[in-house]
């Protein structure tokens, strides 16, 4: 049975949804573009010093690691805020540990505040889709100290690219719990075809412009 889910699923993605990928990536970024350079301006003038893009190592299909990309949202100093928050405050390192996410995240700048509300800051990823690293709709890349949240159904998560959008951005995204996030994961991966990925797709629209789940 695992053999048979596996055929049908590659292809699909191969067959199928990677052309799918490459074509609205690339139209996406032609379109984005001038949006994109006017960010790269904000993000220099209201950022402070640093790159515009932010590189982070994630694992993608098959396990293998790869640098998503972002807008810089955060300040240069990142690490270090987010240390010393964790070590002075309970409550927020009791949040990072059930989410690995801070709804009050001293470490993003004003501009990046703004792009994470609009999700602007992972247009960089439809590059990620275009060159193969990503797919457009996925499970949400994780880092490796997220491997032991999925247990047993990590391998789930590895039979499918990361996305820039799925199930959990639809569902209500930082609203959800880590838990249903990884159940999402596994659902989308075992049930992957033409239509779930076109009607995620089509659902991203309205769940990205009411930034649902988003604060």
């Amino acid at each position: 049975m695992a053999s048979k889910l596996l055929t049908r699923r590659d292809v699909a993605h191969c067959g199928i949804l990677r052309p799918c990928d490459i074509v609205l990536s690339l139209a996406a970024l032609v379109f984005f573009l001038p949006l994109m350079l006017i960010i790269a301006v904000a993000i220099l003038l209201t950022g402070g010093p640093g790159p515009i893009f932010f590189a982070h190592r994630r694992i993608g299909y098959g396990g293998k690691y790869y640098n998503c990309l972002k807008f810089r949202s955060m300040a240069r100093d990142a690490d270090e805020r987010l240390r010393h928050l964790l070590e002075t405050c309970p409550e927020a390192r009791l949040e990072w540990e059930l989410n690995q996410k801070l709804r009050n995240d001293p470490r993003i700048t004003p501009i990046g505040q703004f792009l994470r509300k609009t999700s602007l800051d992972e247009l960089p990823q439809f590059w990620n889709v275009l060159v193969g690293d990503m797919s457009l709709v996925g499970p949400r890349p994780i880092i490796d100290a997220e491997r032991r949240r999925y247990g047993r159904y990590f391998e789930s998560y590895l039979q499918v690219k990361p996305g820039i959008t799925g199930l959990w951005q639809i569902s209500g995204r930082n609203d959800v719990s880590y838990r249903r996030r990884v159940a999402m994961d596994v659902a989308f991966a075992r049930s992957l075809t033409p239509a779930l990925y076109f009607k995620i797709l089509f659902l991203t629209v309205p769940a990205v412009l009411l930034a649902r789940g988003s604060s």
